[in-house]
C-alpha cells in the first residue's frame, strides 16, 4: 500500500496537506482495484490483495466502496479445484456502460460494452460513400437512437468513445483522416453536441493497441508495437512502459506513412512508397476476382490459392512488411509485436518470414526475446476498442466519475 507522507505541523495548513494526501492515495487505491477487477475478475479479495499489495483491511474497505457505487458486483470466482463452493470474489459491474462508435468510409458502427468488457448491443449503418462529419454525426445519433430506450432501462452510460482512421489530437479534432476525406474538423465536439453526452476520440490504431493490452494477446505486455492493416491503410500503436504514446498533439503512432519504397506507388500523403500503399490488400483481391473478403474469409483463399500471380504478389507484400518490421523493432524495441487486421491475414500466411524479421536482424537481437503474434480480438476489437477511451476518466477517478445507480 502506499505510504501517507507524515507532516511535522499541526496547524491547519499541514491537516489540509494530510486530507489531501489521504483523498488521493485512496483515489489511486480504488482505482488500482477497478482495473485489476475488469481486467481479471471475478476476483476474490484475497486475490485483490496479493496482487496490489494492499492488506486486508484496506482492501475490504476498498471493495465496499466499489459495491457503494455500483462499479463491481459480487460473483463466484473462477473454480481452484477444492471442494465446496467457490469463493464470492469481485468483478466489474457490465451494467455501467459506454458506446464504442468507429467511423469508416463505407460504414458507421455502434457498439454499447459494458465496464467489465461485455458488448451488450451493437448496430451498423452501411453507406455507399464516406460520410461528411456532418453526416456521420447524423448517422451515429440515430443508430444511438435506436439503442437508447434499452440503453435508459438496463444501464448506466458513462459516454461515448470514438475510432477515426487518421490523426485525431487530444481535444478529439481530427487533423487529417485520408479514408474519410476529412481535415480540420471538431469530430467529438460535433458527435457530443448530437448525443447529448461526453464524446472522447481517438486514432483507430491506437484505440486497437489498447484493446489487445488490456482484453486481447497482449495483456500484460509493458512495451507493445501494434499494428493493423485494411483496404484503407496501414495505422499503428505504441505501448511504452505500459503507457499509450501520444506523442505531439496526440499524433504519435503513424507508422503507415513509413516510407518503404521511394520510387513506389503514390500516397493519399503525397509521397511514395508509404507502407500503407505497398501493404494492402486491393492487389490480392483483385487477383482473387473479389471485391472485399473479410479477414477469415481471406486468409481461407489464400491458403488454397495455386495463382502463381497470387503468391508472388503475397511474397512481395510480406518482404516489405518484415522490412519495415525490422526498422520498427530497432526503433522501437518492443516485447511483443501484435499484427491486427489485414497484417494478422499477412503473418498467417508467412509466419516464418515475417518472424525472422523480428527475431534475427535487430540490432543487439542476440540478448532480446520479441514475441510475434496475429491480434486476439478479431472483430471484438473495434467493438470494445473506443469505449476504452470513455471509460479513462472513470478508471482514473472511479468515485469522482461514477455514474448514479
Amino acid at each position: 500500500m502506499t505510504r501517507v507522507p507524515e507532516t511535522t505541523g499541526r496547524g491547519p495548513a499541514a491537516r489540509a496537506a494530510v486530507r489531501t494526501t489521504n483523498e488521493e492515495v485512496r483515489q489511486q487505491n480504488l482505482a488500482a482495484v477497478l482495473g485489476l477487477v475488469r481486467a481479471e475478475g471475478p476476483l476474490s479479495r484475497s486475490h485483490i490483495g496479493s496482487a496490489t499489495g494492499l492488506n486486508r483491511s484496506t482492501v475490504t474497505a476498498l471493495v465496499t466502496e466499489l459495491l457503494e457505487l455500483a462499479l463491481v458486483r459480487e460473483a463466484d470466482t473462477a473454480p481452484t479445484g477444492r471442494v465446496g463452493r467457490p469463493s464470492l470474489g469481485v468483478a466489474a459491474d457490465d451494467t455501467v456502460a459506454a458506446l464504442s462508435i468507429r467511423a469508416e468510409p463505407d460504414a458507421v458502427s455502434v457498439a454499447l460494452v459494458g465496464l467489465g468488457g461485455a458488448v451488450h448491443s451493437q448496430l451498423k449503418h452501411d453507406l455507399a460513400s464516406a460520410p461528411s462529419p456532418r453526416r456521420f454525426a447524423q448517422v451515429a445519433a440515430s443508430l444511438v437512437d435506436a439503442m437508447r430506450a434499452d440503453i435508459e432501462r438496463h444501464y448506466r452510460l458513462v459516454g461515448a468513445g470514438l475510432a477515426v482512421p487518421g490523426l485525431v489530437d487530444a481535444t478529439g479534432s481530427v487533423l487529417v483522416a485520408p479514408p474519410l476525406g476529412w481535415r480540420r474538423e471538431a469530430v467529438a465536439s460535433r458527435l457530443s453536441s448530437a448525443l447529448g453526452m461526453p464524446v472522447a476520440a481517438g486514432n483507430d490504431a491506437s484505440v486497437g493497441a489498447m484493446a489487445e493490452a488490456r482484453f486481447g494477446i497482449a495483456r500484460g505486455t509493458e512495451n507493445l508495437l501494434y499494428l493493423s492493416g485494411s483496404a484503407h491503410g496501414v495505422g499503428g500503436g505504441l505501448i511504452m512502459d505500459g503507457t499509450l504514446v501520444r506523442g505531439t498533439s496526440g499524433f504519435a503512432g503513424e507508422l503507415g506513412h513509413t516510407v518503404v519504397d521511394p520510387r513506389g506507388r503514390p500516397c493519399a500523403c503525397g509521397r511514395r512508397g508509404c507502407l500503407t500503399v505497398e501493404v494492402n490488400p486491393e492487389p490480392l483481391l483483385g487477383l482473387l476476382g473479389r471485391r472485399k473478403l473479410d479477414e477469415d474469409d481471406l486468409d481461407i483463399e489464400l491458403g488454397v490459392s495455386r495463382d502463381a500471380r497470387v503468391r508472388a504478389e503475397l511474397e512481395r507484400q510480406v518482404e516489405v512488411l518484415s522490412l519495415a518490421l525490422t526498422n520498427f523493432v530497432n526503433a522501437f524495441a518492443p516485447e511483443k509485436v501484435v499484427l491486427a487486421g489485414y497484417l494478422g491475414v499477412l503473418l498467417a500466411a508467412s509466419r516464418e518470414r515475417l518472424s525472422e524479421a523480428v527475431r534475427v536482424h535487430p540490432v543487439g537481437s542476440d540478448g532480446r526475446a520479441i514475441r510475434l503474434e496475429r491480434a486476439q480480438m478479431r472483430s471484438r476489437l473495434m467493438q470494445i476498442g473506443p469505449a476504452e477511451l470513455a471509460f479513462a476518466p472513470l478508471l482514473a477517478d472511479p468515485a469522482g466519475r461514477a455514474p448514479r445507480a
